[in-house]
């Protein structure tokens, strides 16, 4: 089998070249890259990955624990650490953990057993004590308020947020207001669902328990949540909800039935999807692209020596548009 001094002999280049070809080094002239390159595929050489890591000490490759895969709000996440990614020439590994913190568990310990150089946490199950330990072992992540840890993160403030969107329909003169969550017990759910109480107890709103509704995350989802709204004696005349895609079924199963959105019910969403924008709903937009490229550039900071963790709060704003 090929080895580098072989290459280096027939392409007529020292070993340096070569490694520097190898590793798309740019101080290499275009003619011994070329002659490198053509020498590799004559001799079918193929580098040993194992010894490469060896000797670098990294792997290129970061893990992304998320929950789900087919969710519109990690999508966008994702879709900025992936662009992030391949502008920094490192690979991802996609690790869908269902909130199962025994799988999560996994993932840091592939960090533990340097089978990669970093992790970002978009969301998970796990406390923030039980993930501080391996932060011995490389840099971590998370794409949610930790609070002062050894690891870094970046967020944005849901309860501000989720207020904001709140003042905002109270603004336009709504007082019995509806909320559509997605996984109760999440730790940026628990937040929402604190600032929409705070907000009720503060105004003096009324609070109707079936006006506050869970398990909502996809199109269908918000078209149940249209169908039982038309099926209640007293419905609310807004309605905040935590996913535009939700939002965005609820919308279309209304006007089916023929509820006017928003002479008959307003809506607002919240993460600013592009059918968000393709149906015009008023909406929160956290900046979720953002947040994954921003996760991305941190942990890719940290694995090339930078040590101090970094906690980076994104700023959110209302899009206003035709559904309040």
């Amino acid at each position: 089998m090929a080895n580098i001094k072989e290459i280096a002999r027939i392409a007529g280049v020292s070993v340096t070249t070569v490694s520097r070809v190898l590793n798309n080094h740019p101080y290499v002239s275009k003619d011994k890259r070329t002659a490198v390159l053509k020498t590799i595929e004559q001799l079918n050489y193929t580098r040993n990955m194992n010894a490469v890591h060896l000797i670098t000490g990294r792997t290129g490759a970061v893990a992304v624990i998320l929950p789900m895969i087919n969710s519109f709000y990690f999508s966008v996440v994702m879709d900025g650490l992936a662009q992030a990614a391949l502008m920094a020439q490192y690979r991802l590994i996609l690790c869908q953990t269902n909130y199962v913190p025994e799988e999560e568990l996994k993932v840091l310990n592939m960090l533990r057993n340097k089978e990669i150089d970093g992790v970002v946490i978009v969301s998970t199950a796990l406390k923030p004590e039980m993930i501080e330990p391996y932060c011995a072992y490389g840099p971590i992540v998370t794409c949610q308020n930790s609070g002062e840890r050894p690891y870094s993160s970046v967020y944005i403030e849901h309860y501000a947020a989720f207020r904001h969107g709140l003042d905002y329909l109270h603004s336009k003169g709504h007082r019995k207001i509806g909320y559509c969550e997605g996984r109760e017990n999440g730790s940026s759910a628990s937040i929402r669902q604190s600032a929409f109480q705070d907000f009720l107890a503060e105004k003096g709103l009324p609070f109707d328990p079936e006006w506050m509704i869970f398990d909502c995350v996809r199109e269908e989802d918000g078209a149940e949540v249209a169908r039982r709204l038309l099926d209640m004696r007293s419905r609310p005349e807004a309605m905040i909800i935590s996913g535009d895609h939700v939002a965005a079924g609820l919308i279309i199963e209304a006007r089916k039935h023929g509820l006017s959105i928003p002479e008959e019910l307003a809506v607002m969403g919240f993460d600013n999807q592009p059918i968000g924008r393709l149906l015009e709903i008023t909406t929160i937009d956290n900046q979720l692209y953002q947040m994954g490229s921003a996760a991305f550039e941190i942990v890719h900071k940290h694995i090339h020596g930078s040590s101090l963790p970094v906690t980076r709060k994104l700023e959110y704003r209302i899009i206003e548009r035709s559904t309040v």
